[in-house]
């Protein structure tokens, strides 16, 4: 259980198996030394000194160690990602929701490793030298991390992409990231006339490149955004309405049941009692 909304801690693991345990908050596992297997879903892959892995809230997980291994642990809340102005903030937390969707290390690029690396050696000397400055140096490096992780985690394919999405697609779903708490931008025609076509046109162009109309993938992102509020933040109903752009509380409500078959509230505190309960029997 994390009590802060940031966390870095050395953690050194004997060899064996572990039994399948779930957080609640981001958490990026840099591997120091020793190797091993780690559990998630249906897939088992492989890792060693220098993988990193992110674990999202919610995902049951367990390491397979076939040797002592110690690991860097960067634990971080959404509440920690939203208090910093990202250049990219909207989309940072779906982002790193997306890691989900891979298996094994997220790093993409050999350069980066470069700099993780870098980046966990200061971080593990930083935490055997502690002094005043201590919590602002962590807070630097940790947040460069995040940056890295999500550069490699966007490299790998946002929602919606494939192996043949092209740029103009990618172009329309950055689009709809950058602008998903206006939903006047979010219209057809207006999302149209910023890539200088219909309507029409870009909701044909949308489904057949993705494989989804343009109004399912909007909705479903905002849904995946709403839902991390109710589950990992303390906003209150009316301040999330505010925040996408409802009219007031009970036109959000609507609009989430009609989606998700659930009220905001009933989802909220299902969210709560299963926290709660899994805490428990850890």
């Amino acid at each position: 259980m994390m009590h802060t909304p940031l966390e870095v801690v050395r953690q050194h693991m004997e060899a064996g198996s572990t039994v399948d345990f779930q957080n609640h908050f981001f958490q990026i596992c840099i591997v120091v030394t020793g190797q091993g297997h780690l559990g998630m879903d249906a897939h088992r892959t492989a890792f060693r000194p220098g993988s990193v892995i992110l674990l999202t809230p919610d995902d049951v997980h367990h390491f397979e160690l076939e040797q002592p291994t110690v690991f860097l642990m960067v634990r971080f809340s959404s509440s920690y990602i939203r208090s910093f102005e990202w250049k990219k903030m909207n989309q940072m937390e779906c982002i790193l929701y997306y890691a989900r969707h891979l298996t094994g290390c997220i790093m993409r690029t050999p350069a980066d490793n470069v700099l993780v690396t870098s980046i966990a050696t200061s971080l593990l000397h930083t935490l055997e030298h502690p002094d005043l400055y201590q919590e602002d140096v962590v807070k630097h490096f940790v947040n460069a991390l995040i940056v890295i992780a999500a550069r490699n985690i966007e490299k790998a394919g946002p929602p919606a992409a494939s192996e043949n999405t092209d740029k103009k697609l990618l172009d329309i779903i950055h689009y709809i990231e950058d602008n998903i708490f206006n939903p006047g931008q979010l219209k057809a025609a207006t999302i149209g006339k910023a890539f200088g076509v219909s309507a029409g046109y870009i909701g044909q162009y949308f489904q057949r490149r993705s494989g989804e109309t343009l109004q399912h993938f909007i909705t479903q992102y905002k849904l995946r955004l709403i839902e991390h509020r109710l589950k990992f933040s303390d906003m209150r109903v009316n301040e999330i309405a505010t925040e996408f752009g409802f009219t007031d509380e009970s036109h959000l409500n609507k609009y989430f049941k009609k989606q998700k078959g659930v009220a905001l509230t009933s989802f909220r505190k299902q969210h709560v009692i299963k926290a709660a309960l899994t805490q428990v029997e850890a």
